[in-house]
């Protein structure tokens, strides 16, 4: 009887997590649509997307918090596997990473320090 209820468990697990994953999948490509609509018809639009994200935002929210409380399941994977597939799409979109910001604003600091130096020894001793 245990192995059953254990069994039952499982599968109502593995169903709520795929449910979970079709549902974030629907809600990335709304996403990427919505983008590229608000980009077609310009700001307006864009604002009138982002109230209408926000009062369902709102209205999921609790929903979700349920959802979370009644799942022994994590949602911390979910999250994972989410911000892995924006920065999968912002790579393949030529987006740079973090990292490649942050090197390039090292660099860029460097740079101004020796064009800084550089102007220095050009312009000479200050006349006495």
């Amino acid at each position: 009887m245990a192995k059953k209820l254990n069994a039952q468990a499982q599968r109502d697990d593995q169903q709520l997590t795929d449910a979970v994953r079709a549902s974030a999948r629907q809600i990335w490509q709304a996403g990427l649509g919505a983008f590229a609509k608000a980009q077609e018809e310009g700001g307006r639009a864009f604002s009138q997307l982002v109230r209408d994200g926000s009062e369902l935002q709102a209205r999921a929210g609790a929903q979700a918090d349920d959802i979370g409380h009644q799942s022994d399941r994590p949602w911390d994977k979910l999250e994972q596997v989410f911000e892995e597939r924006v920065a999968r799409a912002l790579a393949s979109m030529g987006a740079p990473t973090r990292e490649e910001v942050l090197a390039l604003n090292r660099r860029l600091e460097e740079l101004s320090r020796q064009v800084a130096e550089l102007t220095e020894q050009a312009a000479g001793p200050p006349p006495p």
